[in-house]
């Protein structure tokens, strides 16, 4: 059985001719000489590279459909109709206290200096790709008003086309950072944080001192990788000039713009845009740690980890390195999640999927424990869209994992706001909207919540952080449901045996229960003794 169908995908705009393809390789079973097109193969034959990436960029973003042998649908939440954990102090549970709406949902992250966010979630990295930079005001808002993290991915100041530099190379001024920063602190309430991100080019850039002197941060998040590719973030570029531009700041652009038969080609129409690419990481024990001691120098209190979807040596690196260097939260984004570009092959092929690299950092972090180390807090990443999902990787991660990073899953949102916006004032409201009403009041059903809260500043708000806050009003609602329906009310009580594993290839990997034995023996003794 092929796990996923090659060569065809909407991703990158491909399809098979035959209705039967051959299942390895993705060819029609009857492949014609004279096709019109247009399988992966058929396309890349005269457009060529262009074809590795999901598209069209910056209006997309794109997630890999590749059907693992286990993943998380392979969990159940157990459900109890006895007792209630988490409750505070001098609080009796029972009918009256013990209703979904008492749960607490709340988290923190942090070694010494935590971090408290109102549910489990924060976004993953928002850089440097058109759909990130168009969308920052919306999404930005819409975290800081939801009381939860965003991060801010790789490259942003190396991407600015008003980026100016100093006389050493170093960042001087980046006015898409100070308005990405300035967004996010306009409507921060005290929950969550920023993250800026850096990789090889945002070091040599001089980004950390940048924002540590210009905007006195105090958190930063160090990127190893991430879960759907390892080999660096990519933008595309439209012209010449930019492209040559980005080239001389530094990063790997393909074609090589400064080469004349690509600038001819590109003048001729063939070549119609330019891959930004950034550098690969080379880790080790010793850099890591300099790395550390550079930042903390810096002024940075708090210092944060992403990687991504490398082999078990990988993580295993990650955390004990995470450990020793008491990094505040170590996010694993494990294999394929979605991107805002990545090379389509990459997102399907390469590295350990989400519920497997879970499985192996609770493994590895337990080794850990029994060694004598503390444990940095744990975020998981990698293809989550609801509130099930969530809890099951918190209680498959328990105590280890205190929230999950969420990619496409509240960009949604913020994009799906910002558009009603844009159809309202257009007079373009499709019946799927407008059968709720035809202005924001009656669309949103949050509004009236945000009006009591913002006043006549309601106006102000973008209407992409409505719709994020309203998304996040509905995950704490259904998180609430299925805490109290295992009789959890705050997070930090779910625990492993909270769920059980519908396979037993899910029990073997993840370590969990099967469904069949699960309190047996507790079920025996109500049942005999």
């Amino acid at each position: 059985m092929n796990l996923r169908q090659p060569n065809a995908n909407e991703a990158t705009g491909t399809v098979n001719r035959s209705r039967n393809v051959a299942p390895v390789s993705g060819i029609c079973t009857r492949c014609m000489d004279g096709c019109k097109g247009s399988c992966d193969i058929w396309l890349s034959s005269f457009r060529g590279r262009e074809v590795l990436y999901p598209g069209p960029f910056g209006e997309i973003t794109a997630g890999a459909d590749k059907n693992y042998p286990v993943d998380y649908s392979h969990l159940n939440i157990q459900g109890y109709a006895i007792g209630a954990k988490g409750f505070p102090e001098n609080t009796e549970a029972g009918p009256d206290s013990a209703v979904f709406t008492s749960v607490n949902t709340e988290t923190e992250y942090g070694w010494d200096k935590k971090v408290k966010m109102r549910l489990p979630i924060f976004t993953g990295a928002l850089g440097s790709t058109d759909i990130a930079r168009n969308n920052w005001e919306h999404f930005a808002a819409g975290a800081a008003i939801s009381g939860i993290t965003i991060v801010c991915g790789e490259n942003v100041c190396g991407v600015d086309p008003d980026l100016k530099l100093d006389s050493t190379g170093k960042v001087r001024e980046s006015p898409e950072m100070d308005r990405r920063i300035g967004v996010y602190k306009k409507y921060h309430e005290g929950f969550g944080e920023m993250l800026v991100q850096m990789n090889v080019e945002d070091t040599r850039l001089g980004t950390a001192e940048y924002i540590a002197s210009r905007h006195n941060f105090e958190s930063i998040e160090l990127k190893w990788g991430q879960g759907a590719k390892s080999i660096g973030g990519e933008t595309k570029v439209k012209s010449l000039e930019r492209a040559i531009e980005l080239r001389t700041r530094g990063y790997i652009v393909m074609p090589d713009p400064t080469v004349p038969e690509v600038q001819a080609a590109f003048r001729a129409g063939a070549i119609r845009e330019f891959e930004r690419h950034s550098r690969l990481g080379f880790i080790t024990r010793e850099g890591f740690f300099e790395e550390i001691d550079r930042l903390r120098d810096i002024g940075f209190k708090r210092i944060t980890l992403k990687t991504g979807a490398y082999s078990m040596v990988e993580l295993a690196m990650a955390l004990r390195f995470s450990a020793e260097a008491r990094i505040d939260l170590l996010t694993i984004d494990g294999a394929s999640g979605g991107t805002g570009m990545s090379p389509w092959p990459m997102m399907n092929e390469w590295g350990i999927p989400t519920f497997y690299l879970q499985s192996l950092a609770c493994e590895f972090a337990g080794k850990l424990v029994k060694k004598g180390y503390r444990v940095p807090d744990l975020a998981m990443a990698g293809g989550f869209s609801d509130e099930p999902g969530v809890f099951k990787a918190l209680a498959m991660g328990s105590p280890y994992f205190r929230a999950v990073a969420m990619g496409r899953g509240l960009m949604i949102p913020g994009m799906v706001g910002k558009n009603i916006g844009k159809w309202i004032r257009d007079g373009e409201l499709p019946k799927s909207v407008s059968r709720f009403g035809t202005t924001v009041p009656e669309i949103f059903v949050c509004y009236e919540e945000l009006k009591e809260k913002y006043g006549e500043h309601i106006n102000d708000l973008p209407l992409g952080a409505m719709g994020i806050y309203t998304y996040t009003s509905k995950f704490r609602t259904g998180l609430q449901q299925l805490m109290a329906g295992s009789r959890n009310f705050r997070i930090s009580s779910i625990t492993r045996n909270d769920l059980m594993a519908l396979t037993e290839e899910a029990a073997r990997v993840s370590g969990i229960q099967y469904v069949m034995t699960a309190r047996y023996d507790e079920a025996i003794s109500q049942l005999l003794d």
